[in-house]
């Protein structure tokens, strides 16, 4: 039976006859012993097993190696480009990713800002659970006590004293606005973020100002949701059942959008009765061949952009904050 045991510093200087100073100075700073002594430490933490505690060897550096990406819905499609260039970018640069999600959590939120705190990261890029103007939570108090770079992505808390990597949500709004426009559209059912979300708010203004620039009227119902795709299904199948049925559906992110889909396929309604768009690209849509306009970003330059602006604050800690806006590209058919 293998034993669980997990193997120590003690185990080897025990095996091996030694002292644990010894040991540890074989595994850590194996200059300092001789090349018999060092060879015959790590021949027998081979065999024992020994795994070395890597968050321990951080600590112990001169300079921290870590850097903590907190996103509010690890399931969004949208993260997960986000995900891959923040990745990419610390590799290349020798840094290690601590991801947490907080699922849309005040509570995680919070604890997982302490929890990258007490591992002594070198900065957290952060996209918060909220973007409401009123939001305001308690550890941000603690984050400029301890004047660590932070960055935040997409979603941005209303302040003003950190670094931020966002979208161009007028534009965004704008773009599909002009689109509607033109295929003489004037009734949009409109499911957005939650109705206090900046984002939503700025992306409600370009479509609203779309029209007025145009000089045409608009009518647009808004279903306020959290950005996820339960809660677009539901008020799509209610307005449904409502008999009520608008020329277009404006998804505010791609859950939303999908929610809305799969309501309108279940309600039998036909894809030429109602138009889809929303804010970029579905997922894999060319696979099946489903034409969803869009007003899309460069989600992958979002990610790599707030790493790069995050390592230039921690090579210098006097670096000023400052804000990369990523700007949207109308795509009028699906893809990805």
């Amino acid at each position: 039976m293998v034993s669980r045991h997990k193997v120590t510093i003690t185990d080897i200087a025990e095996h091996v006859g030694m002292t644990n100073m010894t040991v540890s100075r074989a595994l850590n700073n194996p200059d300092k012993v001789k090349v018999a002594t060092r060879e015959k430490i790590l021949a027998a933490a081979k065999e024992l097993g020994y795994v070395p505690n890597a968050f321990a060897s951080h600590l112990r550096s001169r300079k921290n190696r870590l850097i903590g990406l907190v996103t509010a819905s690890v399931d969004n499609p949208f993260y997960s480009e986000v995900i891959k260039a923040v990745s990419r970018a610390a590799e290349e640069r020798d840094y290690t990713i601590i991801l947490i999600d907080t699922d849309g959590s005040p509570q995680r939120e919070e604890v997982a800002i302490e929890t990258l705190l007490s591992y002594q990261v070198a900065g957290i890029i952060l996209s918060p659970v909220s973007d409401a103007a009123a939001y305001h939570p308690a550890y941000l108090d603690r984050l400029r006590a301890t004047r660590l770079p932070v960055v935040m992505l997409d979603r941005t808390l209303n302040v003003s004293d950190f670094s931020r990597v966002v979208l161009d949500n007028r534009l965004a709004g704008s773009l599909l606005g002009e689109l509607l426009v033109k295929k003489d559209i004037r009734r949009v059912l409109a499911l957005t973020g939650p109705r206090d979300s900046r984002i939503t708010q700025d992306r409600l203004i370009g479509l609203k100002t779309a029209f007025d620039v145009a000089g045409v009227s608009l009518v647009v119902e808004q279903r306020p949701g959290d950005y996820t795709l339960q809660p677009a299904y539901r008020d799509m199948a209610d307005y449904l059942r409502q008999g009520k049925l608008p020329e277009a559906v404006f998804g505010f992110n791609q859950l939303i959008t999908l929610g809305a889909m799969r309501a309108l396929h279940d309600a039998r309604v036909s894809r030429d009765d109602v138009m889809v768009l929303g804010v970029d690209r579905l997922p894999y849509a060319d696979i099946f061949e489903v034409s969803v306009p869009c007003a899309a970003h460069d989600t992958y330059r979002l990610g790599h952009e707030a790493f790069h602006i995050l390592f230039e604050q921690i090579e210098d800690p006097m670096a000023a904050s400052r804000e990369v806006v990523i700007s949207a590209t109308l795509i009028s058919s699906g893809g990805n």
